[in-house]
């Protein structure tokens, strides 16, 4: 049987149970709060981080598209000399491979069939007609894509030479060993500049 006493210790222990669990609560609190404030003061130093670090990827992306667009009309430029070139020389003089030729025409498009191309050079006479693609570097792929899609867009584009001679060629400055090699293959008649003259390869 509880006396007097111990129920009075047992509610003087409970009390003071109560207030150090209370105080433990309100450190404990404080200390999330401080935890939050440093959180918040860490989210906005990386929110600025960000910020700052979008900016510099804006202008390196800004910097990147003119360097892109740069080198673009460069090789623009370069494909327009190339083409100039070969054009000013077959036309003074259309002969191909041993063939001359009545008709010299740069740059013809025509859309049939929801097929549409562009030819650099196409050059005719009564019998033949040749595809002339002209490059300032040439590449093995500009040989197979001449042998492939452009004589098939052709034939399919201009059915009015379907019982001509077709006759391919490539027409560049610069002609390495592999484009070479690959054109053999290929039956496609190489042109190279050679000073201000064409060579036949």
């Amino acid at each position: 049987m509880l006396t007097k006493e111990d129920l009075a210790k047992a509610i003087l222990d409970l009390n003071k149970s109560q207030k150090e669990m209370g105080e433990r609560l309100e450190k404990s609190q404080n200390e999330t709060n401080e935890q939050m404030k440093d959180t918040n003061k860490q989210m906005k130093d990386t929110n600025k981080q960000i910020k700052k670090t979008e900016a510099t990827v804006e202008k390196v992306a800004q910097q990147i598209d003119k360097v892109s667009k740069l080198v673009g009309n460069i090789s623009n430029n370069q494909g327009h000399i190339a083409e100039e070139f070969f054009y000013n020389s077959i036309s003074a003089n259309p002969t191909l491979n041993g063939i001359d030729y009545d008709f010299t025409d740069k740059n013809i498009t025509r859309k049939r069939f929801g097929i549409e191309d562009e030819f650099d050079m196409v050059l005719i006479n009564g019998k033949d007609v040749a595809i002339i693609e002209t490059k300032y570097k040439a590449h093995s792929k500009d040989i197979i894509k001449l042998v492939t899609k452009k004589l098939e867009n052709f034939k399919i584009l201009y059915p009015e030479y379907k019982d001509y001679s077709h006759h391919l060629a490539l027409a560049s400055f610069h002609i390495n060993d592999d484009v070479k090699k690959e054109a053999k293959s290929k039956n496609v008649i190489l042109l190279q500049r050679k000073g201000d003259l064409i060579e036949t390869i």
